[in-house]
């Protein structure tokens, strides 16, 4: 299945399914930081819309409150994002990692850490 296009309400929605698990509507709206904490049905209305792209689904029912969970996967959301942005520059990274690294958010340990996941991936090809 495909990973469906995510808004970034939606991600933070998504972020609460992946960080405690199966939540009611209500516990998910209380992670967001009590000043910024959206109406209960404007939550409600988002994960009926994720459930409608397959990105969450009812696993039970307490009472008259409905629990969900993440459908999707933190590392495929992610993907996605990562690849949306990519399409923005013709598929090559080179562009955003040179950006990362002008505004210091590309370090020597994230370098490390790339030589480490290519010389994985060039044993696996041999």
């Amino acid at each position: 299945m495909a990973v469906p296009k995510l808004t970034k309400f939606e991600l933070q929605i998504m972020e609460a399914l992946w960080e405690r698990g199966a939540c009611s509507i209500r516990e998910i709206q209380e992670t967001f930081p009590e000043g910024q904490r959206p109406v209960y049905s404007t939550v409600q209305t988002m994960v009926y819309r994720l459930e409608a792209k397959q990105a969450v689904r009812r696993v039970k029912k307490i009472s008259n409150a409905h629990i969900f969970e993440a459908a999707v996967s933190r590392t495929a959301a992610h993907r996605r994002l990562i690849d949306e942005l990519l399409s923005f520059f013709g598929g090559t990274s080179r562009p955003v990692v040179a950006h990362l690294i002008r505004a210091g958010k590309f370090t020597q340990e994230d370098v490390r850490e790339a030589q480490r996941t290519l010389r994985k991936l060039r044993r696996k090809d041999t």
